[in-house]
């Protein structure tokens, strides 16, 4: 055995890697020698000892997600189940490969067109700026996760929904919970179920009293695409999680990155036109998908020289390929300026995240006003003391303390 067969067979062995002992801000530093040395490798999962394939880059991870024959629903044989103790219900498109997936995503479609997201960005500047400056008339340090972070996307997803905002802290502790790993998962599935509960009933009100929200325009359109009332309650679980939960993440990681790195906030403020480029390469930076994405093969697949078999599980770790260097010049650096590429954190291929645009419009909010409301915003603790996300699917921070 040579050197280099030595040093890969020191690799972890077990997923997910323990990110608490790296910089909360990076990934895992293996994930580097893995894309060096083993870009494609059996791995076992330590919640349930199966064994996957783990891809860990850009070239690999781009192939995969845009395959048909790697299947994104919870039944194919194979597929990383991960604490998850029955199958999603009707409604969870991502969970789905055509056409069931192809159906519910096309009902869907329409709400989050640029047209529509454009037509809400004033509501979200507005809520963004009334928490802002509740924020700053405030006496510091303050928290920013439950000051901003987690209030924003839940104003604007369940106004979209027509939700009742006022039980905005019932939504807050479900995402919690069903989004941490330490949860016992059927505390996890009865908390979902819960939540599908309340929803079926407010599907119910709309149909009988539309109004002008997602989830009357869903309920009037349903039947002429085929689609069931109770895949309107999925579909709207579905956004009520994933709309909410990861947003909120992202605006608690992307401003701890943003406040380490202040040259990087001081050309915002000189250049505000650069925002866009900013939330892209803050979004690559920080990706919060933390875990991976999930599939499996329908049959046998080769990528990147190595033979993936029928049946076997599959997790691309987009965290690891959103920091490839063979495709981002000094990845783990934040570069406003550097060369628009794609990245994986809202996904790749026909499971491309619907809600992107939303997201992007949000994240704008927040950092632009943020940063033009309270222009001495820092850290009120060191960066080693935040307590980061690492117990949670979604990668971010559990609260944030910040001063002016």
């Amino acid at each position: 055995m040579d050197a280099a067969d030595i040093d890969a067979a020191r690799l972890p062995d077990t997923y997910p890697m323990d990110r608490a002992r790296s910089c909360p801000l990076d990934p895992p530093a293996e994930y580097g020698r893995f894309r060096a040395e083993r870009p494609i490798t059996r791995i076992t999962l330590d919640f349930d000892g199966s064994v996957v394939w783990l891809v860990t880059r850009y070239a690999d991870a781009q192939t995969i997600l845009g395959d048909p024959r790697f299947s994104s629903d919870f039944s194919t044989p194979g597929f990383p189940a991960r604490l998850t103790a029955k199958p999603p219900g009707p409604g969870t498109f991502i969970r789905m490969d055509p056409p069931d997936h192809s159906r519910l995503r096309r009902i869907l479609q329409p709400e989050f067109t640029r047209r529509r997201v454009e037509a809400l960005r004033p509501a979200i500047q507005d809520i963004a700026r009334t928490l802002v400056d509740d924020m700053a008339a405030r006496t510091p340090p303050v928290d920013l996760v439950t000051s901003l972070a987690l209030p924003l996307p839940s104003m604007v997803i369940t106004e979209l929904l027509g939700v009742p905002y006022e039980d905005r802290e019932y939504f807050h502790e479900t995402t919690k919970v069903i989004g941490d790993q330490s949860v016992d998962p059927r505390r996890r599935i009865q908390v979902r179920d819960d939540l599908k509960t309340y929803l079926d009933k407010l599907v119910a009100v709309k149909e009988a009293e539309p109004a002008d929200d997602v989830l009357s325009r869903l309920g009037a359109r349903r039947e002429e695409a085929g689609v069931s009332r109770e895949e309107v309650v999925g579909i709207a679980t579905l956004l009520m999680v994933a709309g909410y939960e990861t947003i909120a993440n992202q605006i608690g990681s992307g401003t701890v990155a943003l406040l380490e790195n202040p040259d990087r906030v001081a050309e915002l403020r000189a250049d505000p036109a650069k925002l866009p480029d900013a939330v892209e390469e803050i979004i690559r930076h920080q990706t919060v998908i933390d875990y991976g994405l999930r599939r499996a093969a329908t049959e046998d697949v080769e990528v990147g020289g190595q033979l993936i078999k029928k049946g076997d599980g599959v997790v691309v770790v987009v965290a690891s390929a959103n920091r490839d260097e063979s495709v981002f010049e000094c990845p783990d650096r934040l570069d406003f300026d550097r060369e628009r590429h794609d990245h994986f954190s809202f996904g790749y291929g026909i499971h491309q995240c619907m809600g992107q645009i939303l997201a992007r419009a949000q994240l704008e909010a927040a950092w632009s006003t943020l940063f033009d409301r309270i222009p001495g915003l820092r850290l009120a603790i060191p960066v080693e003391q935040v307590k980061f996300r690492f117990d949670m699917f979604v990668y971010g921070v559990h609260e944030l303390p910040v001063t002016w």
